[in-house]
């Protein structure tokens, strides 16, 4: 069933802004997704990329993630203002929780009070 696998990539899916929220806010929330869905997929586009980059290492360099997929790609996005679509870079990095998750998370502070 397709419409199944559809609905599982969105519940675990974070779209990444460079202005909306902080950085350890979209940490915290990967943490969240991972424990409920086992891995989370973190996309952005142009300016919002280096976002998506330091969350994903930030949860590998403390043991909570191990890549599963990356994927860069370039969208056509139409701009009202200008007569030409705008080239977008966008990323989409799939992350799954390692074997030493759950003992990380259970030894941590409770943080999910702030999401």
């Amino acid at each position: 069933m397709a419409v199944g696998v559809e609905e599982t990539q969105k519940k675990n899916r974070i779209q990444v802004s460079n202005t909306k929220r902080l950085l350890f806010f979209y940490v915290n929330l990967a943490k969240k997704y991972m424990q409920e869905h086992n891995e989370v997929e973190l996309s952005a586009l142009g300016m919002a990329i280096s976002t998506v980059v330091s969350v994903a290492e930030i949860l590998k360099n403390n043991g909570y993630a191990v890549e599963k997929k990356i994927n860069t790609s370039s969208l056509e996005i139409s701009d009202d203002s200008k007569d030409r679509p705008i080239q977008k870079a966008k990323i989409v990095v799939v992350l799954e929780k390692t074997a030493k998750f759950d003992a990380l998370m259970a030894a941590a502070p409770n943080v999910n009070q702030e999401i």
